[in-house]
């Protein structure tokens, strides 16, 4: 049987004394305790966060670098992609023109351009072994281009239309006036020796007028952006848009005769 002495009586009296103690002086030292805390808890979380802000930006550092890496890939595939896409375009427009054409041409593909700032030339890699000879005729699917002027073996060079040296027959196709097409220093296009009452307009659309014997009938140059009066006062002059990119050659096509 379970009995009580003094001993047992005296540990319980002070435990439960202590109890009470602890439940009056917890809540009344809970807030001087917790402001003593306070400063190096916050001083703790500061460091924490600004270490783990430390990790996290290098982390996203490496990330972002990777990453701009990545998108460089990308951009690079799809610029070449780009590429390849308006070259199938180019030359399936080629083949078309190619294969409707009733001249006979050589389809080439331009590898240099002139190295002086006084002539409009570009050199393609097709030559004497591939059929090609002094004097043929330049064109892509959008028009005239220019002329042969040196055939190599297996290179030639093209003096394009807009070069100063260069002149063609040309005609309104509207309207049948007739005129000469010539390059100039500034890489324009012009229309001359048009009578003071010829009829030609903005629009209008210059082909070849078939005069010459160098160049077929029809091909056509470019579309009138200006007309003009020459200084004599004689005679009128055209400024001409060409139908081809001169500046962005990248295939030609060389009729032959």
């Amino acid at each position: 049987m379970f009995r009580l002495n003094k001993k047992k009586l005296s540990t319980i009296g002070i435990s439960l004394s202590c109890v009470l103690l602890l439940a009056v002086i917890v809540p009344l030292i809970r807030p001087p305790l917790l402001n003593v805390l306070k400063l190096p808890l916050s001083f703790l979380q500061f460091v924490s966060d600004e270490v783990g802000g430390l990790i996290f930006y290098h982390r996203n550092m490496v990330q972002n670098e990777i990453l701009k890496k990545e998108i460089g890939i990308l951009g690079q595939k799809l610029i070449e992609y780009d590429d390849v896409v308006l070259e199938n375009a180019r030359l399936s427009a080629l083949f078309d023109f190619k294969q409707k054409t009733s001249y006979k041409v050589i389809a080439a593909r331009v590898v240099g351009s002139s190295a002086d700032d006084w002539s409009s030339v570009a050199i393609i890699n097709k030559g004497v072994y591939h059929g090609i000879k002094n004097g043929y005729v330049a064109v892509s699917y959008k028009g005239l281009i220019g002329r042969v002027i040196e055939a190599g073996s297996r290179t030639s060079k093209v003096m394009l239309i807009n070069d100063p040296n260069l002149s063609v027959s040309a005609a309104v196709q509207r309207s049948r006036q007739e005129g000469l097409v010539s390059g100039s220093l500034s890489g324009s296009l012009a229309m001359r020796y048009l009578p003071l009452e010829s009829d030609i307009a903005v629009s209008d659309t210059i082909i070849t007028s078939g005069l010459s014997q160098i160049y077929p009938k029809g091909i056509p140059i470019g579309k009138v952006v200006s007309v003009g009066y020459e200084f004599s006062g004689l005679s009128r002059y055209a400024l001409l848009k060409p139908f081809v990119e001169l500046s962005r050659l990248e295939e030609v096509l060389i009729i032959i005769p």
